[in-house]
């Protein structure tokens, strides 16, 4: 009878967790953690407006760029709230509706951004494999599709994932183990068989991130083919180049997520600190980093940036 009074209950509420032991200093660490959401919205606002407005940039492979940015933006989004309402304000709960709506957002925002690499190794295929036709391969339409075709392929995957955790009950302890709402971190607290959720996450990843990993890595196993054929040193080199803010972005992403991976399977006896900052990691680095490597490596956004910055002082010397 009790088991049938608790199989619908769930929390009015989840309470949220920084960093475990350094609960004295989060005021101080708000101020960081503010930086790094600015640099990560200002980076990635500066690249999507650039590409809009640089017509010279109208070409797929920074569109594909802008989608990324358009990611990044959704994930900093996603958990900026929750996260510096506990530094700045040390406000750590959150309803238990709003969790699974954060959960929904940051699954699908990182599935987003795993297609979108998939994407962007496919455009340097085609533009080192057969550089004459790369417009007539990638056209607007293509684009548009294959944007069309992520966005959906994300969607779908994750929007059974808040409602397996609605079905499950909630009874014991409410306390998460990040700042933010993770599906594996909540199905934890569940008092029931998490055997359905386990799965489904299973084949969700695999069917993302699995597959689209796997898709780089023979994308970059047919660019190395093709560019070990050109006869030239100098030609190798150059179409490398074209290769490396793609490979930064994609091990900006994946080695924190392996990393989280790894730690979550095999780490059971590591401190609590090293997996909400392997999380934290997961989550932070890549809307901040990608960023500053294609900033680097473009200059039609270096040229916007130092002109946002020019505007700046000559507005506040007026």
């Amino acid at each position: 009878m009790a088991d049938n009074n608790h199989s619908h209950f769930q929390h009015l509420y989840f309470v949220l967790n920084g960093i475990p032991g350094l609960e004295q200093k989060y005021y101080w660490m708000a101020f960081p953690l503010g930086a790094i959401y600015a640099i990560a919205l200002f980076g990635n606002g500066v690249i999507f407006s650039t590409i809009k407005s640089e017509l010279s940039l109208h070409i797929p492979m920074y569109y594909f760029l802008c989608m990324l940015a358009l990611a990044d933006m959704g994930l900093s989004l996603c958990t900026a709230p929750s996260m510096l309402g506990i530094f700045w304000f040390n406000y750590k709960f959150i309803t238990f509706d709003a969790c699974l709506v954060q959960m929904y957002f940051i699954h699908t925002f990182s599935a987003i951004e795993s297609g979108v690499l998939v994407a962007m190794a496919f455009d340097r295929v085609v533009a080192i494999w057969n550089p004459l036709r790369y417009s007539t391969i990638l056209t607007n339409g293509v684009v548009c599709r294959t944007g069309a075709v992520i966005l959906i392929r994300s969607v779908c995957v994750v929007f059974p994932v808040p409602f397996l955790i609605k079905r499950l009950p909630f009874y014991g302890s409410n306390i998460l183990s990040h700042s933010f709402c993770l599906h594996q971190d909540v199905m934890h607290l569940a008092c029931a068989s998490t055997r359905v959720n386990s799965l489904y996450g299973l084949i969700a990843v695999i069917f993302t991130k699995g597959s689209d990993s796997l898709s780089i890595l023979l994308s970059y196993v047919f660019i190395l083919r093709t560019v070990m054929a050109i006869a030239s040193r100098e030609g190798r080199l150059k179409a490398l180049n074209t290769c490396v803010s793609h490979i930064c972005a994609v091990l900006i992403f994946y080695v924190p997520l392996i990393g989280v991976s790894v730690i979550h399977r095999f780490g059971k006896h590591l401190s609590p600190l090293t997996h909400v900052l392997m999380a934290n990691a997961y989550l932070l680095v890549p809307p901040v980093l990608n960023p500053i490597v294609y900033t680097v490596k473009t200059k039609e956004i270096r040229r916007k940036i130092i002109q946002i910055f020019v505007q700046t002082k000559i507005t506040a010397e007026g």
